[in-house]
């Protein structure tokens, strides 16, 4: 990999990570109007380091979900990274301890940026997307913490809708892939038929078999093809 490409790729990462960050913002605000500390949402964000599973986290207990009612589907949207990971395993380099620190940075966006590039540059697309949005996330959180403790109550300010358009802004992206309009509306049903009967956190969960008839019709569509 030469010089201009190195620098190419570290610019395009560090814009990545910028427009993560405004997210990050948005998660820190929330995340305190939820009812967690500054505290605990920027560890949340430190430790976690996943984006949609955080939202789902403090969208489930804004609702009066309880840790564990956010727990499931947190981990549930956070298993794509295992696959990722699975992915990833010819970029990652180092020793076993230096693999397992850099399996910290495995996103999507770093994943995205890894498998774009030829394999030579791969190692430096995956670290330098992983570290911008890293930095950036962890930013933007502390920014929305701080400000998030100084707004009062959520609903006076409208901030409870910011939840599901936070998630349908991460959603968005995915539904260019085959078959992923499909799953997104059978889940969006699913779960909307089961809110009246369950308890909070338990739809979302539900929300995932929406991925059923997604699969078969992606599988259609590669028979037709």
């Amino acid at each position: 990999m030469n010089a201009p490409e190195r620098r190419d790729i570290t610019r395009r990462a560090l814009a990545i990570g910028a427009a993560t960050g405004i997210y990050g913002i948005s998660f820190g605000v929330l995340s305190v109007a939820a009812g967690l500390s500054p505290a605990q949402t920027c560890a949340m964000s430190l430790l976690v380091f996943t984006g949609a599973s955080q939202f789902a986290t403090v969208g489930v207990i804004a609702a009066g979900g309880s840790a564990a009612a956010a727990l499931a589907p947190a981990l549930l949207l956070a298993a794509r990274n295992g696959v990722y990971g699975l992915s990833l395993v010819p970029v990652l380099r180092g020793r076993l301890a230096s693999r397992a620190l850099q399996a910290q940075l495995v996103i999507d966006e770093s994943t995205a940026m890894a498998r774009a590039q030829d394999p030579a540059a791969a190692h430096h697309a995956f670290l330098a997307t992983g570290l911008s949005v890293f930095l950036f996330w962890n930013l933007g959180t502390l920014a929305g913490a701080i400000a998030g403790s100084g707004l009062g109550d959520p609903r006076r300010l409208g901030l409870d809708a910011m939840f599901p358009a936070a998630f349908l802004a991460l959603l968005a992206p995915q539904l260019r892939r085959p078959g992923a309009p499909v799953a997104a509306i059978a889940g969006a049903l699913l779960a909307t038929a089961l809110v009246p009967f369950t308890q909070v956190g338990v739809p979302i969960l539900f929300s995932a078999f929406g991925v059923i008839p997604g699969l078969i019709v992606l599988r259609r569509a590669q028979v037709v093809a």
